[in-house]
């Protein structure tokens, strides 16, 4: 026979071959086939961003999608770190980020245990009212969270940007944490009560722990919202010393020309930390979001 075989092995029967038919392999080529274009699709984006990274200005104009690099203008680099203040927004965005991902988890663990450990009158009017904060558009607030800024003096600061950053991402990391913290067995705490753990001691030595993937996948995803955000950071923010690394783009706008080549590096520039981040917690993010899919 000349088709392809596998091999089963049973715990009490012999191995037996089952031929693999014609229709089987083709099906297989298929699905390869249209995974390796699908992660094709989803990498275009960025290839196409890094091609043009490294473009002449003049190259910019014309109906081809992918241009080749003849030379490749790793000039757009150097003076994209240059003359857009790159250390001091890298700076910048990066205490935003990681002040803003802080308040996030130090709120949202603790709420999060509140609602599924804990019994008290008001807990489903605060879950309901939590999860219906995350149908709210983002920048539906803009114009208030502005005049509100405004009258207490907080523009140009970096609260500005930290409280509306945490502020609409607690909800959604309180739904992944509630999730992740359902699907974990209620007999620990229960044991470390037994032991005379306090609620903060609880949280901290036993729920904490447990809750790593969860809050990875919090942080992972604050992040990417933080770190990437500029519709906020361009109408609270105007002075240089506390603009963020999105902001780095306006510097090479004119009002009759621009320098695209320097505007594609930017952006280049600005998703590196966030590819390498998310490729890096990629089992802890599958793990905190598909926890609690599957109880029994």
């Amino acid at each position: 026979m000349n088709a392809k075989t596998i091999k089963i092995a049973g715990s009490a029967q012999p191995e037996t071959a089952v031929p693999i038919s014609f229709a089987a392999r083709i099906a297989r080529f298929v699905f390869v086939l249209f995974m390796v274009l699908l992660v094709f699709v989803e990498l275009f984006p960025l290839i196409w961003l890094f091609d043009f990274s490294l473009l002449k200005s003049g190259d910019f104009f014309g109906s081809d999608i992918l241009k080749w690099p003849n030379p490749p203008m790793w000039k757009n680099y150097t003076d994209a770190y240059k003359n857009a203040h790159i250390p001091l927004l890298f700076g910048n965005s990066l205490l935003i980020s990681a002040v803003s991902i802080f308040l996030i988890i130090a709120c949202s663990v603790p709420l999060s245990y509140a609602l599924t450990r804990m019994t008290w009158k008001l807990r489903s009017t605060v879950m309901a009212l939590v999860m219906a904060a995350m149908i709210i558009p983002i920048y539906s607030t803009l114009l208030p969270s502005f005049s509100l800024f405004n009258q207490v003096g907080m523009l140009n600061t970096y609260w500005a940007l930290i409280l509306p950053y945490a502020a609409f991402q607690i909800p959604i990391s309180m739904f992944i944490i509630t999730g992740f913290m359902e699907s974990v067995p209620r007999a620990l705490e229960e044991a470390a009560v037994m032991e005379g753990l306090s609620v903060p001691g609880l949280i901290f030595k036993i729920v904490l722990p447990i809750l790593k993937p969860a809050i990875a996948t919090v942080a992972v995803l604050a992040f990417l919202a933080c770190w990437n955000e500029f519709i906020m950071a361009v109408t609270y923010i105007d002075k240089d010393a506390f603009r963020t690394l999105p902001f780095a783009v306006v510097y090479f706008m004119g009002q009759y020309s621009s320098n695209y080549g320097a505007q594609f590096a930017v952006l280049a520039m600005i998703s590196i930390p966030s590819i390498l981040i998310y490729v890096g917690f990629t089992d802890q993010i599958n793990r905190g979001i598909t926890a609690g899919a599957v109880k029994g």
